[in-house]
């Protein structure tokens, strides 16, 4: 039976965590540790994908007056928001172990056994594609890897007592998604442990039943251990570079280059808004928000698109639309997608955007 470990190295500033992700995923490749299995925290932190810049993607007054670290992750993907209310897990492996480098492949496989783990407090959790474990369809799980030759690292978290609305504003969006209805709204798309037990869980059970879910899905035997003498080495050096300004700062593009652009419009199936993330560089909708007077089921649809829309260069928006409820049964009355394109061109077409040609 192969011999994986286990390690925790407990609540820690957003540097230092980042720093242990660079450690770890070299000495994995490295082939200077074994398969491991991570448990962390952090200390209240806005973490930037790593393409990301601050003034674009976060609201930096309000960080700075709730002493909110702003970090850049190593890895891509959007911006979110830690702190000692989630729990994150990560496994650093080998491409040998899991016989695929098909990432969705990856993906389910890894949540499924994450959900087992979940389950086994007391809910019902289940893996939703692409990258999220959810109970009673809310989220409570993020989870997304990257590989480095041949070495993977997979990270998620689990919401103990997460405040979904200093995630909201913490990150740059419209003050539309800051009202009272937009703050509920996203509080029902979530799911804490705490709110579903009734009672804080116990952290050391949610790591044995992560351990055992991983070593029957792997089919090994997990060890506790430490840091090595090289792990300790690389994350030295790479906390020099990443606790400093410039690691942060390494993207830095004006808020102009990125508006959020905004438009309604009535329609035979109701008021529909759009606010628009809009890259003028690229072309790209790096997030579309919807809201207005309109109905939808199931209610998560539009989250779901919202999230479909996410990084999508502007020439393919008619085609993910029409993809997305080919995809799934959703109703909406007399509300067509074609209404959904439209009012995001609308919003494209404010004055804002053509001072930024």
């Amino acid at each position: 039976m192969n011999h994986w470990r286990v390690i925790d190295t407990g609540l820690r500033p957003a540097a230092q965590n980042i720093a242990l992700n660079r450690a770890l995923l070299e000495a994995r490749q490295a082939e200077e540790i074994p398969s491991t299995l991570r448990f962390l925290r952090f200390t209240p932190s806005a973490l930037l994908g790593y393409h990301q810049s601050a003034e674009q993607e976060l609201n930096l007054d309000y960080c700075r007056e709730h002493g909110i670290a702003v970090q850049r992750r190593i890895t891509g993907g959007g911006a979110i928001y830690f702190d000692e209310t989630q729990i994150g897990w990560e496994l650093y492996l080998h491409k040998r172990d899991l016989g695929t480098a098909d990432m969705q492949r990856i993906s389910r496989r890894i949540c499924h056994a994450a959900a087992t783990a979940i389950s086994a407090l007391g809910v019902d959790a289940r893996f939703r594609p692409r990258n999220d474990i959810e109970v009673d369809g809310r989220k409570i799980s993020g989870t997304g890897g990257a590989f480095d030759g041949d070495a993977l690292m997979f990270q998620g978290t689990l919401l103990i007592e997460f405040d979904v609305e200093k995630m909201l504003r913490v990150l740059r969006i419209p003050a539309e998604k800051l009202s009272d209805k937009a703050i509920a709204s996203a509080r029902e798309r979530v799911a804490n442990l705490r709110d579903l037990l009734g009672r804080r869980p116990d952290a050391a059970l949610i790591r044995s039943n992560m351990v055992e879910a991983f070593e029957s899905e792997f089919g090994v035997e997990f060890g506790d251990g430490d840091l090595t003498l090289s792990e300790d080495q690389r994350y030295r050096a790479a906390l020099r570079e990443i606790d400093h300004p410039d690691w942060v700062g390494l993207v830095n593009r004006p808020v102009a280059d990125m508006p959020i652009l905004e438009a309604a419009q009535k329609f035979a199936g109701g008021l529909l808004r759009a606010a628009v993330t809009f890259d003028v560089q690229t072309q790209t909708l790096r997030q579309v928000w919807f809201t207005g007077d309109f109905f939808a089921n199931p209610r998560r649809a539009v989250a779901d698109l919202e999230a479909a829309l996410r990084d999508l260069p502007l020439a393919r928006l008619e085609q993910k639309v029409e993809w997305f409820f080919a995809s799934r049964a959703v109703d909406m009355l007399t509300l067509t997608p074609a209404d959904f394109v439209a009012v995001v061109r609308l919003a494209l077409k404010q004055p804002l955007l053509a001072s930024n040609p």
